[in-house]
This record gives structure tokens, sequence and C-alpha cells, in this order.
């Protein structure tokens, strides 16, 4: 059955994943029900090796590498465009649009790694006072890279509309509560994300 498009979702992940990782299928699968023509797009990092972390030096190419898919996606139509991603993805995309705030109309980022495990005071918010993109958190609430109440406070550095959604005893892959989080981020039918989009 075919429906209104009501608009594009890059979709990027983490630094030990790639496009095909269970989050983005399901996050995927979710939107495209919903309506959304959704991109799960490598990262350029792992386009050129299969396995392995990323490179702080490749960093500006992997942002560069988001900027044309999200240029890409607009092709396919009107609507709003959403970019987002788990953890490194997700933290690049935030970079890019705090860099380039009208690249996309909205963020979605899942289980943002606020800092490194064990470090909670290398905080990785530098760029969140440039954010003027309406911002959508996803966070385990057992997840080793912040907890819920250190992204609480951290968000409050966002001068754009922001919201966060504990997801209950999941950890840094969301994999616990994945489907209730989902319902929830899509609402009822599939008709709308938690915050305005224009």
């Amino acid at each position: 059955m075919s429906q209104e498009r009501k608009g594009g979702f890059v979709l990027t992940h983490g630094a030990g994943a790639n496009a095909n990782a269970p989050l983005l299928v399901a996050v995927d699968e979710a939107f495209t029900s919903a309506g959304f023509t959704v991109v799960r797009y490598n990262l350029p990092f792992r386009q050129k090796r299969p396995f392995g972390p990323p490179s702080p030096a490749g960093a500006a190419a992997d942002r560069a590498g988001l900027k044309e898919a999200v240029l890409r996606i607009r092709e396919f139509g009107d609507g709003p465009v959403l970019l987002g991603g788990h953890s490194y993805g997700g933290r690049q995309a935030s970079i890019l649009l705090a860099e380039e705030p009208g690249l996309a109309d909205g963020l979605i980022l899942f289980s943002y790694p606020l800092h490194p495990p064990g470090k909670p005071a290398q905080l990785r918010t530098a760029h969140f006072p440039g954010l003027r993109t309406p911002c959508l958190f996803v966070h385990g609430t057992k997840d080793e890279f912040g907890t819920v109440d250190e992204m609480r406070a951290a968000l409050a550095l966002i001068p754009a509309p922001h919201e966060l959604i504990p997801v209950q005893g999941a950890g840094h892959d969301l994999k616990k509560g994945r489907d209730e989080m989902l319902r929830h981020l899509l609402g009822r039918g599939g008709n709308a994300i938690p915050f305005a989009l224009p």
C-alpha cells in the first residue's frame, strides 16, 4: 500500500558497526513503514575498511560524507529531512549540524556517546551550544557512555528545541526495549515524531 512521503532520513552507524547494524535496520524498517525515505549510510571510514574504529583524523571526512548523503536524499522529493545515527555516527551528525544548521530539519541521536566509559569528565559537548536544529536523544538507562541524568545536564547546553527519551534497562546497543522505543518515537500510527518539524 503506497502512502504519502513524510520526509527523508539519513541514518548512520557507530564506531564498531556499519549500515547493516541491527539497530539501524530496525529504525529503517520503522521509519520506512511510517512513510519516510530512509538511507542507511556507511561512513567514509567504514567504506575504506570493513573493520576497525574510525580515526580522529578522518572525522571531517565522515561529516563531509554525511552532508553529501543529506543533499542526495533531498533529491527524492519535498518534505523534512532528518539526520541521525548511533553513537559515533550520531556524534558526527550533531557536529555537522552545529557547523551547518540549515542542512537538515531534525536530528535523532541514538546512544549519544557523552563521554568515554568511566571518564565522565571527558565530555563531548563542545559543539552543543551551536545546535540550532531540533534534536531528539534516545538513551538507555544502562548506557556506560553516560547516565540519563548526565545527558539531561548536557542537553541544557543546546539552545534548539530538544527532547530526551530514556529507554529503561537498555545499554549502549539499545537492544532491550527497542520495539517499544520505536513505537514511542514514531507516535501512534506513525504519524509524527515527538518534536515539531517545518
